[in-house]
């Protein structure tokens, strides 16, 4: 759970000031928007707000403090430790992950190769600082459903963007690499490609992924996964994120290695999912045993529905 120090540890020491308030809401707090000349925003709740001169969370944005250059400059060196060139391999991924497992997302000038790889950011003017909450129990109603004859199913999450499905999966992968009732701990590797499961900073998994979990951080999840599957024997796979048929080729053969496969993609249902060019096709062949559906019912997220292989409902509506 994020705590007030996490929050003010973010801004340089003159600014302080400004997130005392927003800092005892950091249980609820989500997200943090700067964007150069414009009003800080913070999301909290699912809902926007501004933060006026005082430092309190208000929903009128006149007043509101607005962020100058100097303000993200002096961030960006302040969550660097004043030496942004060490962080330049972090940057020109366009994130940053902070103690706490908190992430910093940068948008600015992009500098390219010849080659069309990205060599670098510059004139950072924008940044989203993700606040990581670490809720233990979170996948306590869905464990009973993760399994059959006490082996683990390959299980796909489906999720709207910001209906915690990171959070659902970090702590289904703590459960299983622990041993719960259903089960024995089992081996665990997860390819972290955004740093947004483990949050791992300076190589170290801020959240707890379990005992016998080992991580590959900032690494694309493909290649991450034919790499763990080399050097890590999991028993079990967990990725988040889907987004491509390289990612469905390595869950694929993932499965074939005998292996199970933990992922998460965006979606608002089922449906869609099956219609998906690069998923229909492991939809199709029943490849994942169970399908968790995520949503929000009256503005708060929660698991809808969950349904087997053959996409018959087993729990929800």
């Amino acid at each position: 759970m994020a705590v007030k120090e996490d929050i003010l540890r973010i801004f340089p020491d003159y600014m302080r000031y400004l997130w005392k308030g927003t800092a005892q809401n950091a249980a609820e707090l989500q997200e943090i928007r700067l964007r150069t000349g414009r009003e800080i925003m913070v999301m909290i709740h699912g809902k926007e707000y501004y933060l006026d001169g005082g430092g309190q969370v208000v929903q009128d944005k006149n007043g509101a403090v607005c962020v100058t250059e100097q303000d993200m400059e002096a961030v960006l060196n302040h969550i660097c430790d004043y030496s942004v060139y060490a962080f330049c391999d972090e940057i020109r991924q366009g994130f940053l992950t902070l103690p706490g497992g908190h992430r910093v997302g940068l948008a600015g000038q992009v500098i390219m190769e010849e080659d069309g790889m990205i060599r670098n950011m510059k004139h950072i003017r924008y940044m989203n600082i993700r606040i990581s909450h670490e809720i233990k129990g979170a996948a306590d109603p869905v464990m009973p459903y993760l399994y059959e004859d006490r082996q683990l199913l390959n299980t796909l999450l489906i999720s709207p963007p910001g209906c915690g499905k990171t959070t659902l999966l970090r702590d289904m992968i703590r459960q299983i690499a622990d041993g719960n009732r259903f089960s024995v701990g089992l081996n665990v590797a997860v390819v972290d490609e955004r740093s947004e499961i483990a949050g791992c900073y300076m190589g170290s998994p801020q959240n707890d992924v379990g005992m016998r979990t080992d991580v590959l951080d900032a690494c694309p999840k493909a290649a991450g996964m034919m790499m763990l599957l080399r050097s890590m024997a999991p028993q079990v796979v967990a990725v988040d994120e889907l987004g491509d048929e390289d990612d469905i080729r390595a869950c694929g053969r993932v499965m074939q290695c005998g292996s199970r496969i933990l992922a998460t993609v965006h979606g608002d249902s089922l449906e869609e999912i099956a219609e998906k060019d690069f998923l229909k096709d492991l939809v199709r062949r029943q490849a994942f045993g169970r399908y968790v559906m995520l949503g929000r019912t009256g503005g708060t997220c929660r698991v809808k529905a969950i349904y087997d292989r053959g996409l018959r409902l087993c729990y929800g509506s």
